[in-house]
């Protein structure tokens, strides 16, 4: 393939999980299945949060906005990688491409953040349960949301212009199903150190900020519940924080392994098994992990059907 830069690169090639038509059928098959519980967990969880006045409060507030951001980020890589399992063409344009590490960078930022308020919302509630529902404010969760997102759009900014200096010859084909920062780094072949270092403080900032208000808020917590003398007592205080934290395990520990490290150490099979984790796996696990083992939205989702029953009785 002829040498070649970023100012005149039509585009890139997404190579993909495998170049196998046999595995990439049954990709397509398992993909489009996960697409749809994504779709519908996600919807619906935001749509029995916002139908449901009891759950109206800082921790559902905070549940429906990670519901939206794992909807948003199965939209922005989902629907072209089952585009690219359907047909021969693999081809993404360069405003596509970055458009889509854009998008997923803001989304993955957010989220970070947004897991935090979440985890500081839990030991609010467990440390200070009498003084909850003055801490734990609308003004407080809408500020905590709002923060995460705007700290979400300066990392995905900061790193995309950073992403645009680059010049790439010889090879344009993406060893990845989606455009992210190291496949692309990869690429390069120019000098990337300080575009790596750059990119390698926002995510590592990032990340260990977040992780840390989660680690101090659960220490704290586990504190707590330590003190407390009754059995049912720990069960309870345990379980209203079990799965925000084993949700909270599976995304940082994925997102690490990814992005933590040179991008010279990309290698094509971990890493993708790792990106279809955070890009895929987790936002359909999360509503199941919040929802359906929560006794609140299974009663919530029972309330909101026998009201639209007696509707239509009425009718």
């Amino acid at each position: 393939m002829e040498s070649r830069n970023n100012t005149s690169l039509p585009g890139f090639i997404l190579f993909g999980l495998t170049d196998s038509e046999e595995i990439q059928r049954v990709h397509l098959m398992i993909f489009i299945l996960i697409y749809l519980i994504i779709v519908l967990g996600n919807t619906g969880v935001i749509l029995i949060i916002c139908l449901d006045p009891q759950l109206h409060t800082p921790m559902y507030f905070f549940l429906s906005h990670l519901s939206f951001l794992d909807l948003c980020y199965s939209m922005v890589i989902t629907p072209k990688t089952l585009e690219n399992l359907m047909t021969s063409n693999k081809h993404i344009s360069l405003l596509g491409c970055y458009s889509q590490m854009y998008f997923f960078i803001f989304l993955g930022a957010t989220e970070c953040f947004l897991l935090s308020s979440m985890a500081y919302d839990r030991y609010v509630a467990i440390c200070n349960p009498l003084r909850y529902p003055v801490v734990m404010s609308m003004r407080l969760c809408c500020v905590l949301v709002t923060g995460s997102y705007m700290i979400g759009f300066t990392d995905s900014l900061v790193t995309v212009l950073c992403m645009q200096s680059l010049h790439f010859c010889n090879s344009n084909v993406i060893y990845h199903f989606f455009c992210d920062t190291p496949p692309i780094l990869a690429l390069s072949c120019t000098d990337i150190h300080d575009i790596e270092i750059t990119i390698f403080i926002l995510a590592g900032s990032t990340l260990i900020i977040s992780l840390m208000t989660i680690s101090v808020s659960y220490g704290s917590i586990l504190s707590t519940i330590l003190k407390i003398s009754s059995t049912s007592g720990k069960h309870k205080a345990f379980s209203t924080c079990a799965s925000h934290l084993l949700g909270v395990t599976i995304f940082y520990s994925t997102t690490i392994f990814t992005y933590l490290k040179p991008s010279k150490s990309y290698y094509l099979g971990k890493d993708q098994v790792a990106s279809i984790f955070y890009t895929m796996v987790i936002p359909m696990l999360n509503p199941l992990i919040y929802s359906l083992r929560n006794k609140e939205v299974k009663n919530a989702v029972i309330r909101v059907m026998q009201k639209r029953e007696d509707s239509r009785q009425l009718k």
